[in-house]
C-alpha cells in the first residue's frame, strides 16, 4: 500500500492512529508508541507538520490542523468533543441517540449534522466539504470487504481533499497478532487525534485520567492469582439471543474485563468478536456477566432494557442453571464503555473491579 501524505515536508510520525499499529494496545505497542511520541506533543502545540500511519503502515501527514471533519460514527465524534476539537465536526455517520454521551457531551453531539443514520453514503462523504474523514471501524483497503458498504477508493477520497485516517485501536483489532490486554492502542489513538487537531493538552489529561484509573485498580487487585480470578462472560443482547455474539481477545472489552482482575470466558479466541453456540457459554459457566446494553438515553428506557436481558437468562431454560445466574451475579454496565475503545474504557475497568472486588477496590 502506498504513502498517501499531504503537506510536502519532512513530517513527525506520531503513535496511535499509528505507531500502536494492529498490536492492539498490548505493552509492546504502548512501548513503541511512548518511543515515537518524543515530537508528538510539539507537534499538537503548533509544530506540525504531523504524520499518522493506518494498520499497513502507510502514512497521511497534516500540514497544519483540519478545519472541517466528518466521522464514521460517535465514537470517533465522542473524542474529538472530548478533545475540545467539537467545533470542527461538520458532520457524522451512526450519530448518537439524544442522551447517549455523558453531560455536556451530548448537547454538542446533537448540534452536529447526521449525514446518514449509519454509513456515510459515498457520494454524501465525498461532497461534503470534509478536508478530514475518521474511520472507526472500516476494513483497512476499503468498506465494501467489511460489510460497511460502498466506500470511497483512496484515489477518490485524494480527488476530494479529504484526508482519511483511521482510529487504530478498533480499525486494526482483527489483524492483531496478539490479544489486547492493556488500554495503550486507546490511549495512543488519543494522542495522535490530538496532535493532528492541535489539542495536544487535552490529550494528555484524558490520557493522564484513564492511566490513573486503570492502575488504582492494578494495584488493587495485582496480588490475585490468575487462577483465582472470577470467570467473566460480556453479555451482547443487543446482537440477538438465537445465537450470542461473544467477546474475543482482540476485542477491546477483553483489555477491560483483563484489567479489572476477569478472565474473559473466550479469551481463547482469536480475532474480535464471533458467534458462539449457547452450548459453548453454559460449558463455560461463568462467575459474572454483564448485560451487554447499549445506552437508550434515559435512566428508565436503560433500566427496563437491563432488566429485559437479565430476565431473559433467568428464564431460558439453556442459561438459567448457570452459575451467575443462580447466583444473580449480573453487572449493568453499559456496551458502548465497554465494547467501544475510548476515554470511558478506563471508568468500565474501575466498575467492573469494584464489584467484583468491593473489599479490595474502593
Amino acid at each position: 500500500m502506498r504513502s498517501r501524505v499531504w503537506g510536502g515536508a519532512a513530517a513527525v510520525v506520531l503513535g496511535g492512529l499509528l505507531a500502536a499499529g494492529c498490536g492492539g494496545g498490548g505493552k509492546g505497542a504502548a512501548d513503541q508508541g511512548a518511543g515515537k511520541t518524543g515530537k508528538a506533543g510539539d507537534s499538537a502545540t503548533g509544530a506540525y507538520p504531523v504524520s499518522v500511519t493506518d494498520c499497513m503502515g502507510a502514512e497521511t501527514t497534516f500540514s497544519d490542523a483540519p478545519k472541517k471533519i466528518v466521522t464514521s460514527n460517535a465514537s470517533s465524534l465522542e473524542l474529538l468533543l472530548r478533545l475540545g476539537a467539537g467545533d470542527k465536526v461538520i458532520g457524522t455517520g451512526f450519530p448518537p441517540g439524544k442522551g447517549t454521551l455523558p453531560g455536556a457531551l451530548d448537547a454538542q453531539a446533537q448540534k452536529v449534522e447526521a449525514l446518514s443514520r449509519s454509513v456515510i453514503p459515498k457520494e454524501k462523504l465525498l461532497g461534503s466539504g470534509a478536508d478530514l474523514y475518521i474511520d472507526t471501524f472500516a476494513a483497512m483497503g476499503g468498506m465494501g470487504g467489511g460489510g460497511m458498504g460502498d466506500a470511497p477508493t483512496e484515489e477518490e477520497f485524494k480527488a476530494a481533499g479529504i484526508k482519511h485516517i483511521y482510529l487504530k485501536s478498533t480499525a486494526c483489532a482483527a489483524r492483531s497478532k496478539s490479544p489486547v490486554t492493556d488500554l495503550s492502542a486507546v490511549e495512543a489513538d488519543i494522542t495522535s487525534l490530538g496532535a493532528v487537531t492541535g489539542t495536544s493538552a487535552r490529550a494528555k489529561e484524558l490520557v493522564a485520567g484513564m492511566k490513573a484509573k486503570v492502575d488504582a485498580v492494578q494495584k488493587a487487585v495485582g496480588d490475585v492469582e490468575e487462577s483465582k480470578r472470577p470467570t467473566y462472560f460480556f453479555f451482547d443482547y443487543e446482537a440477538g439471543t438465537k445465537q450470542p455474539t461473544v467477546i474475543c481477545n482482540r476485542q477491546v472489552a477483553h483489555a477491560v474485563i483483563t484489567l479489572a482482575g476477569a478472565r474473559n470466558v473466550f479469551a481463547d479466541c482469536n480475532g474480535d468478536r464471533k458467534q458462539a453456540g449457547w452450548e459453548d457459554v453454559i460449558a463455560k459457566n461463568p462467575d459474572w456477566i454483564q448485560l451487554g446494553i447499549r445506552n437508550r438515553g434515559s435512566e428508565a428506557a436503560n433500566k427496563k432494557a437491563f432488566d429485559e436481558a437479565q430476565k431473559w437468562l433467568e428464564t431460558n431454560p439453556a442459561t438459567q442453571g448457570m452459575k451467575a445466574v443462580k447466583e444473580g451475579h449480573f453487572l449493568r454496565i453499559g456496551s458502548e464503555q465497554t465494547t467501544i475503545a475510548g476515554v470511558e474504557n478506563a471508568g468500565t475497568v474501575e466498575k467492573i473491579a469494584k464489584t467484583l472486588y468491593p473489599g479490595k477496590v474502593g
